[in-house]
């Protein structure tokens, strides 16, 4: 299926025809209630043409799951177990109660009205200047918009300026040293408001998201909020790859909480931080970087590769804070068209995953990330090549090898003990899991 090009439909059931013709392409489906996203399948073109009945089916288990996440009468939210997926602990009488679930619905699918002034909006960009103007297109369009929209220009010669200039409302900032983490700094330091949300040049928001992330802050106590990352195309063999091999950025379509009962099931296993969300889609409360400091710039693009948003989440987490997975907060990504861009990304991912897991390691004493490193990982890689010569995918193989080599580069952190020994300046909590 990833072989050829994929068609991207939303369809929103509550109004919506949602039957799809027959197609030579695959379509990638994308259900939702007026404004809330239920979930998604994929259909190859021998499943097609799909009528309403089969969708309405799907979109009636999607319609459940957020029922059963989002109305209180099912009991509490849901939390993340070992593994990242969230765990409901179900109310049964008032769930079995007569109920209006569809009001319900229309209820939950409510767009959040509270303004979105406590919220400032960091774009960190390096000489993408057409990406950059489809992103503030439509960071721009926000209703409610934020209180403040800050672009950081990470290039060596400040591109971004004209692009900037000609956007009301758009504050520019350059940061001439390259490094992702830098930038990100960069934006925290300048930023005014409570709320600091970052996105990526590669995105394109939808509406509601600015509201969303402020409603998920609202109503509850995280210190950090991630949304649901769409693919905005998949167009070529590379994006489709990326989103259905690779899992892409696509997460849960219900909310999860990340709490204490996440880290302290997983600490001695190694936590999966990432499955929190994508840098892409993050916000967070201001008064956590006072707490636990700034992003790394030892990791993310520019430096070691990646990883510097779930660095950060952990270092939440094992100081005895919490995040919020909240997909009502969406945004649509512009995956790698090239497959050589895609190896390179994934050959990145890796690499930046392992500097990652040597932080928390030596920053927190937790043995479970080195553990990773040379135990998980290398069984991952195993299994997946398993899963490549029974099935016989020469894409991913391609891609597996440049995991490994990007796997084999990250080893050199653990070897470099100048790099290592900058943990200690750290100068945040300590943690409770120690």
């Amino acid at each position: 299926m990833s072989a050829s090009r994929i068609r991207i439909v939303h369809l929103d059931v509550a109004g919506d025809d949602l039957s799809l013709p027959a197609s030579e392409a695959a379509a990638f489906a994308v259900l939702w209630w007026k404004s809330l996203a239920l979930g998604c399948v994929t259909l190859a073109p021998e499943e097609l043409p799909a009528p309403d009945a089969r969708l309405r089916d799907l979109a009636a288990g999607f319609i459940a799951d957020q029922l059963i996440a989002r109305a209180p009468r099912f009991g509490p939210p849901p939390y993340a177990l070992s593994d990242g997926a969230p765990f409901q602990a179900v109310d049964l009488e008032p769930a079995l109660a007569p109920a209006d679930l569809l009001g319900d619905l229309d209820a939950i699918a409510l767009a959040p009205t509270l303004p979105a002034e406590q919220l400032s909006v960091v774009v960190c960009t390096r000489d993408r200047l057409g990406s950059l103007k489809r992103c503030l297109a439509s960071l721009l369009a926000l209703d409610p918009p934020p209180g403040e929209v800050l672009v950081v220009d990470n290039s060596a010669s400040g591109s971004a300026r004209p692009v900037c200039d000609a956007q009301p409302g758009v504050n520019y900032l350059h940061e001439p040293r390259p490094g992702l983490s830098i930038a990100r700094n960069a934006g925290v330091r300048a930023a005014s408001r409570a709320l600091i949300a970052f996105t990526d040049d590669d995105v394109q928001l939808h509406p509601g998201w600015a509201g969303a992330l402020v409603g998920a802050f609202a109503g509850s106590d995280a210190e950090a909020v991630t949304g649901l990352v769409l693919p905005a195309r998949l167009d070529t063999a590379a994006q489709a790859a990326f989103e259905h091999d690779m899992g892409g950025f696509t997460h849960a379509f219900t909310p999860v909480h990340f709490d204490q009962r996440f880290f302290a099931a997983t600490v001695d296993l190694g936590p999966q931080v990432w499955r929190i969300g994508a840098g892409a889609n993050m916000a967070f409360r201001r008064s956590v970087f006072d707490r636990v400091d700034l992003f790394d710039e030892r990791l993310g693009a520019g430096a070691s590769g990646c990883s510097e948003d779930s660095e950060f989440w952990y270092r939440i987490l094992a100081t005895g804070g919490s995040c919020l997975y909240e997909p009502r907060a969406v945004v649509f990504h512009h995956h790698r068209a090239e497959w050589s861009a895609l190896l390179g990304q994934m050959r990145s991912y890796m690499c930046g995953h392992v500097s990652a897991l040597v932080v928390q390691a030596d920053r927190f004493g937790h043995r479970s990330n080195i553990r990773r490193i040379f135990v998980q990982l290398p069984a991952y890689f195993f299994q997946t090549a398993l899963g490549v010569l029974k099935y016989r995918r020469p894409g991913r193989f391609s891609i597996l090898k440049s995991e490994i080599r990007g796997w084999a580069q990250g080893l050199a952190y653990v070897r470099d003990r100048a790099w290592r020994r900058r943990t200690e300046e750290w100068p945040g909590e300590g943690s409770p899991y120690a």
